[in-house]
């Protein structure tokens, strides 16, 4: 079913220029991945797809750090907006710190919850 949207999708746009987009933070010495954030960038956008940090890593910049990086590269591969979404007892407030912009939000589950929709120009 993908394999068949992609294809719809590259014969109406003429280009193929979906991919896969990770910033992965390992630990130092094990080298195992302990978070950091994944995506894809597709017709021009970065999606922001997952993004965790376990708690003990938290506050101490590295967020910052692994979401730079990984605008870097979307703007690097042409990106000129990128979205996101996560839930409100997440990082809403993480994100707006750092230039993203909520543009929707859904009630989701538990009650008094919901899903925040955001987005951040990449390029002036």
């Amino acid at each position: 079913m993908l394999d068949g949207l992609n294809a719809y999708n590259d014969a109406i746009t003429g280009y193929n220029d979906r991919q896969a987009l990770s910033v992965v933070v390992r630990d130092r010495e094990t080298r195992q991945v302990l978070g950091g954030a994944m995506g894809r960038t597709s017709l021009g956008l970065l999606f922001l797809d997952l993004f965790y940090l376990p708690g003990a890593l938290r506050g101490l910049g590295l967020g910052s750090q692994v979401l730079a990086q990984f605008e870097a590269e979307g703007r690097r591969r042409g990106c000129a907006s990128a979205v996101l979404y996560t839930i409100s007892f997440q990082a809403p407030e993480f994100y707006e710190r750092r230039g993203w912009r909520t543009f929707g939000e859904i009630s989701c589950s538990p009650e008094g919850t919901s899903r925040v929709f955001m987005s951040k120009t990449l390029l002036d």
